[in-house]
């Protein structure tokens, strides 16, 4: 199977997991998903792959579905529960680093052959996660701010509009950031720059094929509110 292929089918299954979990949880279901992403996406971004002929970093359908978590919290409950689900992302997110620099200091006993594996991944973390944690909370604020900008701005009509816009240019100041912060130095600045055009690109995507979604969001917020 393609990577390609595999990328638009990972699309569709996280973007689908983000309504399922808002559908048996609510809020809580979208906390969980915005701190257990913001994780995974960092494990995820070491990774670099080949996709559509170009270089890109895997880890971008991920984060960019706390995009779309923040902006059904936007949409459905308000400025200051986005706003919470951020800081719940930045806070595990943190807990999450501390504790493998934690687990990658223990003495391995001779019979373990992981250690080696998981220090190869998580002493890259600190980098990676420290760049994502500044370009998570200046893209994350930014994207819920123009959310809400929109939203006055067109009088609650037009979703598709705050839901787009918000998105696509709070994911290019999250790409940026985050790729200067985490490879600056560690690929050629032509690397870098296709890397960082890559990226946005998938995250721009991301963000239109995401419109659905945050419409059946709303469908799912009239069902339970019926409930």
């Amino acid at each position: 199977m393609s990577n390609e292929i595999l990328w638009f089918l990972f699309l569709v299954f996280d973007l689908s997991t983000v309504l399922l979990a808002y559908r048996f949880w609510g809020r809580s279901g979208l906390y969980v998903m915005i701190a257990v992403s913001a994780i995974i996406c960092n494990i995820q971004v070491i990774i670099i792959v080949r996709l559509f002929g170009l270089v890109a970093t895997l880890g971008n359908i991920i984060y960019a579905s706390i995009f779309l978590s923040t902006d059904i919290l936007s949409e459905c409950y308000g400025k200051k529960e986005a706003q919470r689900g951020v800081w719940i992302g930045f806070f595990f997110l943190f807990w999450a680093i501390i504790a493998m620099q934690f687990a990658i200091h223990y003495i391995p006993d001779a019979s373990d052959s992981m250690m080696p594996h998981v220090k190869t991944i998580f002493l890259l973390m600190p980098r990676v996660a420290l760049a994502s944690l500044a370009a998570y909370l200046i893209s994350q604020h930014h994207d819920v701010w123009m959310f809400h900008f929109w939203m006055r701005k067109t009088g609650g009509k037009h979703l598709w509009i705050r839901n787009n816009v918000s998105t696509m240019v709070s994911q290019l100041i999250d790409t940026v950031v985050f790729c200067l912060g985490a490879f600056w130095g560690v690929f050629s600045n032509h690397e870098l720059l296709q890397i960082i055009i890559t990226t946005y690109l998938l995250k721009f995507i991301v963000a239109v094929l995401d419109t659905p979604f945050i419409y059946l969001a709303r469908v799912v917020k009239n069902v339970r509110d019926k409930k």
